[in-house]
């Protein structure tokens, strides 16, 4: 029944993937037909009967009927064509959009980069063209003649004199301008001189503009960057930072001018210490329902992209589908993450946010993946869920890195590339271990800690040494733990910490043994850093961890399958099986998306705000890279129970 189910589940995939068709629901309101409804939604009565063919019989009051959304007839309000344009020097979006008689949100929205950066000389965008709208073929710009023809010229003016030791940087800060807008408004004056006239905005910030102390610079603020990364960047809070551009209370903008810090706190250069680890103190995180936060209720344009490997697969036999999955553990993966993720969707929409997914099959391939992408446009694309694996997550961040997509990737724990749109959900094995020592150090303070750890785990070894320098060492065998030794390093009447690290399953039988068997008479806990797979063999004893209360780090918490839970009763209800671990990180990863877009309007903007959300067995708290990117630093510690269930540390 359970492959049945999948290979159903399997073929809409398939579906969805080759047609890239979208779906609503309609539910059908007192007095209306199949008629009025197709009317409603300019499509065939035809179409309305093909997705619900019970509907030839009549429709009732109450009934959903599944609209197919890509059939509709042509949007009114799109465009017809489009037209590429080379962007000359000094062209602004304003200049373009009354050339071509368009809205400059118009051109944004089917150039999706222009939402973060300014426009770049040379590039190649796409002017939309609609139906009875005049587009004028672009001629030979001639050459200005005068400087009092300029670019802006709708924007209101005022003079200034440029005084001694004024930049264009603080001129610019000073009315609320950019650079490049002031330069667009004086065009032949190359060199700032002292008592040269300049035409600038009437925004004027009444504080001085001229640095006169090398404490302090002006920096212009490029595309992309936030106040977070600013603050990282600069090492000042941001109560500082605003304080010192009182500009900032209206919002970040590219190209705006701030006034900032040129050393840290220990009197370095900060363009010296680039590349180090940056000691500040954290945002305060804000454990964050997003369900209480919702604002932006815009339809959310998500692609899931993940490896089906559809190729593999017959539409015409369903033995064949069998085998497959059968054989294919990724698939059955993809499989268990889709379905998952189709019901974060539902949910999604029952709080107000509807959701148009597409879905795209990479073959576990970054070729496919560049393909895909080459081949569609995203230019309108919130976030990407997907790839699963690290060669294809990174290929996807890579290609739509100019148009600021953000890209999800979901399951992999290696060290991805710093790529500024790329995010890693799960937190990797280093993250994991680094958790768990922070929690050895900040709960340790009274305990008899003990450190186990064989030849191969050196590394761990010394970390665990540097940052628990009190902690007892005892050095096992190849196999086996000496139990005189372990037992001589126990203290009766206190609590006895024992960390253990080793991938051999014999050495860990043996050390888990024999602190059972010392248990009786002393308090034992137990914890590793890396609970790697020789801690789930059959050699070891459920029993023995669950009395030594194991402990270990986690990407995610197994939910309780005797409680209630909306999302697991649902699940069970529709498939008739407890979803696995797999489907609960595809709807808990695709809900926080969709949630995280509804209360921050973008998924960096949520990273600002320091959202930490948790749902049935993850929870998220995205941080920036040093070196850009982001990464999930939300980490449980779990424990093992006498009754062999599972919880979250204290």
């Amino acid at each position: 029944m359970k492959y049945l189910i999948v290979i159903c589940l399997f073929f809409q995939v398939l579906s969805t993937a080759a047609f890239g068709q979208a779906f609503k629901y309609h539910t059908v309101a007192p007095g209306e037909n199949v008629f009025r409804i197709a009317q409603k939604y300019s499509i065939s009565q035809e179409a309305i009967f093909k997705y619900n063919p019970d509907a030839k019989n009549g429709i009732e009051v109450g009934a959903k009927l599944v609209i197919p959304v890509e059939e509709k007839m042509a949007d009114t309000n799109a465009p017809v064509s489009f037209q590429s344009h080379k962007v000359d020097r000094k062209e602004t979006l304003y200049s373009l959009s009354k050339e071509y008689n368009v809205d400059i949100e118009e051109i944004k929205k089917y150039n999706k980069q222009l939402y973060s950066k300014e426009l770049q000389k040379g590039e190649i965008i796409q002017i939309p063209v609609f139906a009875n709208v005049d587009v004028r073929v672009e001629q030979p710009k001639a050459p200005v003649s005068s400087p009092s023809r300029t670019v802006v010229q709708d924007k209101k003016t005022r003079e200034h004199i440029i005084l001694p030791k004024e930049t264009k940087y603080g001129i610019a800060r000073k009315y609320g301008m950019t650079v490049k807008e002031l330069e667009d408004l004086n065009p032949t004056v190359n060199v700032l001189q002292p008592g040269i006239m300049l035409r600038v905005g009437t925004d004027v910030l009444d504080e001085p503009v001229i640095i006169t102390t090398d404490a302090f610079r002006f920096y212009e603020v490029q595309p992309q960057e936030t106040l977070f990364s600013l603050t990282r960047r600069f090492q000042v809070e941001k109560d500082s930072l605003m304080a010192l551009n009182p500009a900032l209370k209206d919002g970040l903008k590219s190209g705006m001018i701030l006034k900032v810090p040129t050393k840290d706190a220990r009197g370095r250069e900060l363009n010296d210490i680039a590349e180090e680890p940056i000691e500040r103190e954290e945002v305060d995180v804000i454990n964050a329902t997003l369900e209480n936060r919702l604002t932006n209720f815009n339809t959310k344009n998500i692609v899931l992209m993940l490896p089906y490997n559809l190729n593999s697969l017959r539409k015409d036999s369903i033995s064949n589908s069998k085998e497959v999955l059968e054989k294919d553990r990724v698939m059955r993966i993809s499989l268990d993450f889709y379905s998952g993720a189709m019901m974060a969707v539902e949910k999604a929409k029952k709080l107000g946010i509807s959701t148009n997914l597409r879905i795209f099959d990479t073959q576990q391939q970054a070729s496919k993946v560049a393909g895909t992408i080459n081949s569609n446009n995203f230019n309108d694309v919130d976030a990407v869920i997907g790839p699963l694996l690290q060669a294809t997550s990174e290929e996807a961040a890579a290609r739509l890195s100019n148009l600021n997509v953000p890209v999800i990737s979901p399951m992999s724990n290696r060290e991805l590339r710093s790529l500024p749109n790329l995010y890693q959900a799960r937190p990797s094995d280093d993250m994991l271990r680094d958790a768990m020592i922070t929690y050895l150090q900040e709960h340790s303070t009274g305990k008899n800690v003990i450190i186990i750890a064989d030849a191969s785990s050196g590394k761990i070894k010394s970390m665990l040494m540097d940052a628990l320098p009190q902690a007892k060492i005892v050095s096992p065998g190849a196999h086996s733990i000496n139990e005189g030794t372990l037992g001589n390093s126990l203290v009766k009447g206190k609590e006895n910490w024992v960390i253990l690290e080793s991938g051999s399953v014999a050495l860990l039988s043996s050390v888990t043994s024999a602190l059972n068997r010392m248990a009786r008479a002393n308090q034992i806990t137990l914890f590793t850093t890396d609970k790697n797979n020789s801690f789930e063999s059959d050699v070891l004893s459920n029993e023995h961890l669950g009395r030594l209360k194991f402990h270990f780090p986690s990407e995610y918490k197994e939910f309780d399958e005797s409680g209630r839970d909306n999302f697991i009763d649902a699940y069970k209800e529709k498939y008739g099986y407890i979803p696995n671990k797999y489907t609960v990180r595809g709807y808990d990863l695709t809900l926080d998306v969709l949630l995280r877009l509804g209360a921050a309007g973008s998924l960096e903007k949520s990273v600002e705000a320091n959202f930490l959300t948790e749902y049935v067995e993850n929870k998220f708290l995205y941080k920036m890279k040093p070196n850009g990117g982001f990464y999930n630093d939300a980490v449980y510690i779990m424990q093992y129970n006498n009754d062999l269930t599972l919880s979250v540390a204290k």
